[in-house]
């Protein structure tokens, strides 16, 4: 996940991991993985000593595997683990999500934070009315959306840009808002 602006010390405990991407399907006949890249920071993966591989986000079945090389190739990674060597080893892999321990992620720059952080913040909007809390995030192509529940207007698809965020404070635990015109119903 990318960072996102934040004001505040960090506070929130977070995941143990970071996803980086999901394995598709084998490449070639050497051991090769087709990894969707879910990371900002794809040429770091070649770098790190491993990766955990685990079917689900909780990562409860995590294990860990040294990484040999990660190239690009389109707008894949193609992914070499130790100890995968041929197709059949690395059909075993399909689907499965690449992630990457949170001591070995890239580090934030000062004012940045996760975006699993946001999670639980509740939202103020610029009067300080509440509108509820930061349920989950879509990533888009163009900018995040905060998935906003909220007790009296239900559920709020919330765009996340630099007119619409005001504030990001974890220490506070709330994310103060800018609602666009229209966005909710009167």
């Amino acid at each position: 996940m990318g960072p996102a602006p934040a004001s505040g010390p960090e506070e929130k405990s977070g995941p143990s991991f970071l996803l980086l991407g999901l394995i598709l399907r084998p490449h070639g006949l050497r051991g090769e993985l087709r990894v969707r890249l879910l990371t900002d920071y794809p040429e770091r993966i070649g770098n790190l000593p491993q990766v955990y591989l685990a079917s689900d986000l909780e990562a409860q079945d995590a294990r860990a595997w040294r990484v040999e090389h990660m190239r690009m190739h389109q707008q894949y990674g193609l992914l070499k683990l130790q100890g995968v060597n041929d197709r059949n080893e690395a059909e075993l892999l399909r689907e499965l999500n690449v992630l990457v321990a949170i001591e070995d992620a890239v580090p934030l720059e000062e004012g940045e934070l996760y975006l699993h952080q946001l999670i639980g913040l509740r939202v103020i909007t610029a009067e300080g009315c509440e509108l509820g809390t930061i349920r989950d995030i879509i990533e888009t192509g163009a900018n995040d959306v905060y998935i906003v529940n909220s007790p009296e207007l239900g559920e709020i698809l919330f765009p996340a840009t630099a007119e619409t965020i005001l504030e990001i404070s974890i220490a506070d635990g709330q994310l103060r808002v800018q609602v666009p015109d229209g966005l909710l119903s009167d």
